[in-house]
């Protein structure tokens, strides 16, 4: 069945910004009243996000939280209380992406990277649930954005890889533990955005030149995703690549 997202609530985490923010505008296109989850965002880029995602007629506000530490995990939990008061949707976008040699990284960078990547989409996961399971019918859907360190080892971002993995192993687990009446699935992205300021027009052309269709694709091309993914009641535990065929 096809899933009315009009009204519906979504949290969304790093979506002051990049795919983060592609993916509160799509669900915002959608119907979707959306709160939108920051750590840094500077403050006329967090402003603009709020005002492009009210254009589409819905209400939307922001929380700043830090995602490794568990209180900012109820900071967040306590903003869509005090703003909604209900939950339909949680996205886990925001991550931290170190690079590093397996045999430099610190105990501190490897903490810090399971903290955000992997803890922190478990505390919302319970969370969040709890609270859809208050919604008259009950039930919502998480989606967890993934990478290609579920696929294969990355070698030079090893700790985030893993984290990745990790947490497309949470998806699973989530769907079977959480079914019937939440529903969590996954995305990995590919080349949709440069992953510096300081990448060349070139550079980026040449890593679309190897997928096998041959083109880079855009954040919007995740958010699209996101919302089909929330729109169809009858998938969980479902991987969706969003990468040009980079996995193949």
């Amino acid at each position: 069945m096809h899933i009315d997202l009009n009204d519906h609530v979504a949290l969304v985490t790093g979506a002051a910004h990049r795919v983060g923010k592609a993916i509160a505008l799509a669900l915002a296109q959608s119907g979707v009243h959306v709160l939108i989850h920051y750590n840094r965002a500077v403050p006329d880029q967090l402003r603009d996000t709020l005002h492009e995602i009210k254009s589409f007629g819905v209400d939307a506000f922001a929380v700043q939280a830090d995602l490794g530490r568990p209180d900012g995990i109820d900071t967040i939990m306590a903003a869509v209380q005090e703003n909604f008061g209900r939950l339909n949707i949680l996205v886990n976008s925001a991550s931290v992406f170190p690079t590093g040699d397996l045999l430099d990284i610190t105990l501190e960078s490897w903490d810090e990277t399971f903290n955000v990547n992997l803890r922190a989409p478990f505390l919302l996961t319970q969370k969040s649930a709890r609270l859809m399971r208050q919604n008259k019918p009950s039930g919502g859907v998480i989606i967890n954005i993934c990478d290609r360190g579920v696929d294969r080892p990355w070698k030079a971002r090893p700790h985030h890889g893993v984290s990745k993995a990790a947490l497309w192993a949470l998806t699973q687990v989530s769907a079977v533990s959480l079914a019937p009446d939440i529903r969590v699935n996954a995305i990995i992205p590919g080349p949709v955005m440069k992953t510096n300021d300081g990448m060349s027009d070139e550079t980026w052309e040449s890593i679309g030149n190897m997928l096998p269709l041959k083109r880079t694709g855009d954040p919007s091309d995740v958010g699209r995703a996101v919302v089909y993914l929330a729109q169809e009641d009858f998938l969980t535990g479902t991987l969706i690549h969003v990468n040009g065929g980079e996995h193949l």
